[in-house]
């Protein structure tokens, strides 16, 4: 098996992030009382309960390195999520840099910053 890591982020609902990550294509893989494990191919997150979190000023974040982020970024908008930054989710498309890292961003409903890396060809 390839070394990998799972991200573990905040959820004030399990069945909400459920639902909102299910809208791009994850699918909930294990749930109990304290844990929810969710799938995408071969990106995995973890979530734990943070019932009290405020996703305006939550300062959590993660990383995921794909294959093609602007097909990642159509899964977001076509979920119907928008580009306004002062909501609750949003994305900033990916952009390319001067060093040639494609990137983009997607804030999720508890305010989790999600980078969206693009790999190297």
């Amino acid at each position: 098996m390839t070394d990998f890591a799972t991200p573990n982020l905040p959820s004030r609902s399990f069945s909400a992030t459920q639902d909102f990550y299910g809208s791009f294509g994850f699918t909930t893989t294990y749930v109990d009382d304290g844990w929810l494990i969710m799938t995408r191919g071969t990106l995995t997150l973890e979530f734990f309960l943070h019932t009290d979190l405020d996703p305006q000023t939550s300062w959590f974040s993660c990383c995921i390195r794909v294959d093609d982020a602007d097909a990642m970024f159509a899964a977001f908008t076509a979920a119907g999520i928008g580009e306004d930054p002062h909501s609750r989710p949003c994305v900033h498309l990916p952009q390319t840099h001067p060093d040639g890292m494609k990137m983009g961003v997607m804030i999720d409903i508890d305010g989790t910053l999600v980078r969206v890396i693009e790999n190297d060809k």
